[in-house]
């Protein structure tokens, strides 16, 4: 269950904000902006969020730049100034953080979350507390996979268990060093929609992993294609000669 699907379950008001390199201050608290000749105030969707009691979520933070310190205050839960404005915000009761990040605020020193940045320490001191996301059981993912071919009309129970089986297969491949790249789940979410397009399971993944260097697409392939390969007839073992000791030759 998403963030999301959690507070429209509790009736909570959810604010969601993506943040990019060029996110600032304002666009967090809020800023003036020109509106038919004159300078209006709108609040950010931090500031947003502290009036209404809401849940903020902020998406890929550490794709944000280096003055989220002007968030510290909010993050303690307590009265926050608007510096533009000259006004203090008294956040409202339920009013709740959580954020995002591919990199624990850490940055991303391989290149695989570009633009991502080290987060200050006190920064990160001020979120209570740090969940990591694990890939689904093999039960759920099954059961989304199930889902969304039912969806696109394509349900085949047979192609969503043996997505799972591949994805995890090269799951625990990449723990082991031995590959480079992994299979989420919502890369396995784009091969049934791809499959729903063109009907042909080999091509839907094709198409889905081709943005891997050649070598692991054709690895990855290879290893569906022994998945798909219906199973050998069991050869009948070889009778050996046997000698009648009787014989006398």
């Amino acid at each position: 269950m998403s963030i999301e699907q959690a507070c429209a379950k509790a009736r909570r008001k959810f604010i969601c904000v993506s943040m990019t390199p060029e996110t600032d201050e304002g666009d967090l608290l809020g800023n003036y902006v020109l509106i038919d000749g004159n300078m209006e105030w709108r609040d950010g969707p931090v500031t947003t969020a502290a009036r209404q009691g809401a849940v903020l979520c902020i998406d890929e933070i550490d794709y944000g730049a280096q003055n989220l310190s002007s968030l510290q205050r909010v993050l303690e839960g307590k009265p926050f100034l608007l510096k533009k404005k000259n006004e203090i915000v008294y956040p409202t009761e339920g009013f709740t953080i959580v954020a995002t990040a591919n990199t624990k605020g850490k940055g991303s020193e391989d290149g695989r979350y570009m633009f991502t940045n080290v987060l200050n320490e006190a920064f990160l001191e001020r979120f209570l507390n740090t969940y990591e996301q694990q890939w689904p059981p093999i039960n759920i993912e099954r059961k989304i996979l199930k889902k969304e071919l039912t969806a696109v009309g394509k349900s085949d129970n047979e192609f969503a268990d043996k997505l799972v089986t591949w994805a995890e297969v090269i799951r625990k491949t990449y723990l082991e060093d031995a590959v480079d790249e992994l299979i989420s789940t919502r890369r396995l979410v784009h091969i049934v929609k791809a499959f729903s397009m063109f009907k042909d399971r080999q091509k839907a993944i094709e198409l889905c992993i081709n943005r891997f260097d050649s070598d692991t697409k054709n690895a990855f392939l290879d290893l569906y294609k022994k998945m798909e390969a219906p199973a050998e007839e069991p050869v009948a073992p070889v009778q050996e000669n046997v000698i009648d000791e009787d014989i006398p030759f």
